[in-house]
């Protein structure tokens, strides 16, 4: 279940947290009262946005800009330096194009040039910016963590034995909602989250990843000797 849960939290996570009032009053909406169509025993849940309204996450949010400011300043002093050094080309290239008889060569190389230093200062910004990514992640991580054996104690007051992620049901009455139930375990487990990485932490992918290079580095184990044969006695 913890492998479903992390594919759907990273797929999902940045959708929900952009909209986390609204997962916050799905999840809080009364429920139906229970009728004889209601099959006991079966929740839906989504888990990107249980995550996104839990408080440890929400805690995180306000905390980055605040402990990450200088990082922050420096890409966005970083980023208005690379767009008043793309302006008078942009100019120059807008112009130029606008000429009678404009020189295809010279304006396919101008734009070259100003596509390269917009990539490359966009590679520059997401490293500067690297250490708050690697924050977001961490937090995550912790989270679903716990998202496991949040949801199965949300499972066992409610005597539920199966929960379908919700993104992959049409329809459903508000009845079979485990949002809060989750999200109220959760919260209990892990009511806040480190929210600076200890030095040269790497996200779960890329742990695996590294243990899987390195395994098939690893040379393979030498064959056990075999006995020699003895030697056939002559008459």
């Amino acid at each position: 279940m913890k492998t479903r849960y992390a594919s759907a939290l990273l797929a999902g996570i940045a959708i929900a947290a952009a909209t986390p009032a609204f997962a916050a009053k799905d999840d809080k909406a009364a429920p139906a009262p229970v009728s004889s169509g209601v099959v006991s025993g079966i929740a839906i849940a989504n888990p990107p946005a249980i995550v996104a309204a839990s408080a440890a996450y929400q805690t995180s949010q306000q905390q980055r800009p605040v402990t990450y400011k200088p990082q922050i300043d420096q890409a966005n002093a970083r980023k208005a330096q690379i767009e008043a050094q793309l302006k008078p080309l942009v100019d120059k290239l807008q112009n130029d194009s606008k000429a009678a008889n404009p020189n295809r060569a010279a304006l396919q190389a101008q734009y070259e040039q100003i596509q390269q230093i917009e990539q490359a200062g966009q590679a520059e910004i997401q490293k500067i910016l690297e250490p708050l990514n690697l924050s977001q992640q961490y937090v995550l991580e912790q989270i679903g963590d716990r998202l496991d054996a949040a949801t199965q104690a949300a499972m066992d007051k409610k005597k539920i034995t199966l929960v379908i992620d919700s993104q992959s049901v049409i329809k459903a009455g508000q009845v079979y909602n485990l949002n809060q139930d989750i999200l109220n375990e959760l919260n209990a487990m892990i009511p806040s989250a480190q929210l600076i990485p200890p030095a040269g932490w790497m996200p779960r992918a890329q742990r695996e990843q590294q243990a899987q290079a390195q395994a098939a580095q690893q040379p393979a184990a030498p064959a056990a000797a075999q006995p020699a044969k003895k030697a056939p006695e002559g008459r």
